[in-house]
C-alpha cells in the first residue's frame, strides 16, 4: 500500500482508504473484522466512519453501530490507524423516520439533521470518542455542510478542539466550492485550522450538466482543488455501487442518475477498454485512475463483504502510462 501526503500537514495516509459505514449492521461482526484485519495485512491505515452510521438501518436507532464495532477492533491498534470520523448528520429522534415497514425517511432526515452548531459537534465528537474507546481522533468532518449555522461558529468550535487534542486535524464533507473558499478565507482571518480533507462523492463518470448536488465533485471542485494542494480530496462511492464492472446493473440504478447519458456511455467504453490493456475489471480499474489524478484523490470504499474487499486490491498494483490515462480523460461526448 503506498501513501500520500494529507494536505500539507505532512502526515502520509494510505492511497486507499477503507469505509467502515456498513460495518455492524449490513456487514456482520465476523465479516467486518474480517475486512479491517485484510486492510491491516495490506498495509492499509485509513478508516473512516461516522456517528450517523448507520441510523438508518434500524428503525429506533441513533446510529454508531460502526463506531462501536472499531472501537472493539481498535483496541491495541489505535497507534497504527488514521481514524476519521464525523460529526452533524445524525437526524432529529422522530418516529416518522421510518415507515411501517422501516424504510427510512431521507427527506425528513435531511430537514432535521443535527447540523454543525457548537453545542452539537461537541456531543457528536465526545459520543464518537466514547464509542470508539479513544482520546482523539485523527481527521474530523462536518459531515453534512450546515448553512444554518453561522461559519465562524463551526470552525472557533473546531478550532477548539483542535486545541484540546480531540482532534488533529478538521475536514468537511458535501459542501459546495464556494463554501470552501469563504472557510478558508475565515480560516485565515481568525488563525483557525484550514480542513485538510474536503469529502466528495467523485468517480471516473462526469455528472451530467443537470445534476445539482453538493455532494458530487464538479470541474469547478476540481479546479479548485487543483489550486490548493493543502486540501485532499477523499472520493467516496468511487465505483458508484459497482456499476462500471455490470452492464445490466446501470439500468435504472440509483447510483446513475446524476451521470446517465451519451458523456458517461462514452467514458464507460473507454474504462472497459483500459482496464481490458491493464487486465483488470473495470472497477478496478477506476480505482487506480483515482490513485494517479491531480488533484491528490484518496478513494474510500466501502465494501460489504470481505469478497467486495478483496476485489479491490488489484488497484493498488495498476500503473497507467501517460497515453492510457490521456485517453480516459479524453472520452466522453
Amino acid at each position: 500500500m503506498r501513501t500520500i501526503e494529507l494536505g500539507r500537514t505532512g502526515v502520509q495516509v494510505s492511497s486507499l482508504a477503507l469505509g467502515a459505514m456498513q460495518m455492524g449492521n449490513a456487514t456482520d461482526e465476523k465479516d467486518s473484522i474480517r475486512i479491517l484485519d485484510h486492510y491491516r495485512e495490506v498495509g492499509g491505515s485509513f478508516i473512516d466512519t461516522a456517528d450517523c452510521y448507520e441510523w438508518w438501518a434500524v428503525p429506533g436507532s441513533r446510529g454508531g453501530h460502526s463506531e462501536e464495532l472499531l472501537g472493539r477492533w481498535l483496541t491495541g491498534r489505535r497507534d497504527e490507524i488514521f481514524l476519521a470520523t464525523k460529526g452533524s448528520a445524525v437526524p432529529k429522534l422522530d418516529p416518522a423516520l421510518w415507515a411501517d415497514d422501516g424504510t427510512p425517511n431521507w427527506p425528513l432526515a435531511r430537514r432535521t439533521f443535527a447540523g454543525a452548531g457548537a453545542d452539537s459537534l461537541r456531543h457528536a465528537l465526545d459520543g464518537s470518542l466514547k464509542r470508539l474507546g479513544t482520546d482523539h481522533v485523527d481527521l474530523y468532518y462536518v459531515h453534512v455542510d450546515d448553512r444554518a449555522t453561522p461559519l465562524a461558529e463551526t470552525l472557533e468550535t473546531l478550532a477548539g478542539f483542535v486545541r484540546a487534542g480531540k482532534v488533529r486535524f478538521v475536514g468537511w464533507s458535501n459542501v459546495r466550492t464556494w463554501r470552501l473558499e469563504r472557510i478558508r478565507g475565515l480560516c485565515e482571518r481568525n488563525g483557525w485550522p484550514l480542513p485538510v480533507a474536503v469529502q466528495q462523492q467523485h468517480s471516473y463518470l462526469r455528472p451530467k450538466p443537470s445534476a445539482d448536488s453538493a455532494s458530487i465533485v464538479d470541474h469547478e471542485q476540481l479546479d479548485y482543488l487543483r489550486e490548493h494542494r493543502d486540501q485532499t480530496l477523499v472520493a467516496y462511492s468511487p465505483i458508484l455501487k459497482g456499476i462500471y464492472d455490470d452492464e445490466r446493473k446501470r439500468d435504472g440504478h440509483w447510483a446513475m442518475e446524476s451521470y446517465a447519458g451519451t458523456d458517461s456511455d462514452a467514458r464507460l467504453a473507454a474504462a472497459a477498454e483500459v482496464a481490458d490493456e491493464v487486465g483488470v475489471t473495470p472497477n478496478q480499474l477506476v480505482l487506480a485512475w483515482l490513485m494517479h489524478q491531480t488533484p491528490r484523490t484518496v478513494p474510500l470504499i466501502g465494501p460489504r463483504t470481505p469478497e467486495q474487499f478483496e476485489d479491490s486490491l488489484p488497484a493498488l498494483d495498476v500503473r497507467l502510462s501517460r497515453e492510457q490515462l490521456d485517453r480516459l480523460d479524453a472520452a466522453g461526448a
